[in-house]
Parts: structure tokens; sequence; C-alpha cells
């Protein structure tokens, strides 16, 4: 390990877990905004920020996003849904960039003892008509946001020298 003094994030990077359990309780304000803050700070190529975002209270229309996204409940649970858009006539990186957000989303998340998920099963026509999306623009994923009723456990992660290499692919990175 290195010497040097860690910065709170990798704190957060190492706790945050994908929640599929949430307590009903509301998430301040204060601290919802601080989360969409997170997103909005992101870097983007060209500084373009191709991104939307549309955050969803309402109960009944979170029901009709989690029907949407293959029957997946906890997404209703949730008191926040985040849907995550992607501007393509604004960057040919409209799908990349608003990943980038969507983590900063996760970890500003996980930082306040807020619990995410990151779900990428749904129709996107459906979740487009919900939330009257335009046809142009592209959702992402969606990211359930609230106080977890679980702490599911870390899963198991890959070997250094299994995803890193040192100066070409199949060499593995010493560690």
């Amino acid at each position: 390990m290195c010497a040097v003094k860690r910065m709170e994030v990798f704190e957060a990077i190492a706790k945050r877990r994908s929640v599929r359990k949430y307590k009903s309780d509301p998430i301040p304000e204060e601290a919802l905004l601080r989360v969409l803050e997170a997103a909005r700070l992101a870097p983007s190529a060209g500084n373009r920020q191709p991104w939307r975002f549309v955050v969803v209270k309402d109960a009944g229309r979170r029901a009709e996003i989690a029907k949407a996204a293959n029957d997946q409940r906890f997404v209703a649970e949730a008191p926040v849904v985040i849907a995550v858009i992607g501007e393509s006539k604004e960057s040919r990186w409209y799908k990349q960039d608003p990943m980038i957000a969507a983590e900063h989303v996760c970890l500003e998340a996980a930082e306040l003892g807020l619990g995410t998920c990151w779900v990428g099963a749904f129709s996107e026509p459906e979740v487009k008509r919900i939330l009257k999306i335009p046809e142009e623009s592209s959702v992402i994923c969606l990211i359930p946001l609230g106080y977890p009723a679980e702490s599911p456990n870390a899963r198991g992660r890959k070997a250094i020298g299994e995803v890193f290499f040192a100066e070409e692919y199949g060499r593995p990175y010493p560690a």
C-alpha cells in the first residue's frame, strides 16, 4: 500500500454497494441537491455536458418506471429515481459522458449514507413515454436513490493480474 494519505473518495468507492432494498424515508432536499451537483460537476469530452437528469419522486410514476424496468420492484421502493439521459446532438460521447456523471451520483450518495443501484435493464421506449423524454435523447440508466434497508456484503473482485496488464494486453501487472 502506498504511504500517501487517501482521499475520502476512496472510502466512498470502497463502501458503495448496489442496494435493492430501501427505507421509505424521504431524502432531505439538501442531500438530493448535493448528489445532483456531483453529477453536474462530472467531466465530459470538450466540456459539452451532454446529459440531462429526470428526478422522479412521485410514487405512481416510480411504479410505472419499475414496471418498465422489467418489474424490478426495488426501483419503485426507493423514494427517488434518477433517469440519466444522453443527448446525441450535443456530443459524440453522449453515452460515455453521462455514465461518468451517473457514477458521481453513486459515489456522492455513498458518501452521504444513501444507497443506489445502477439499473440498465429497462424498456427505453417505455421510460421515454413515462418521463416524456424526446425521441432523439437516449436513456443511459436509471438510478434508484434512498436510505438502504439492507447492507449488502462486498462482492468478490478479480485479482489485479486478471484485469491490469503491464505494457501489453495479457502480461499481468506486477502487484
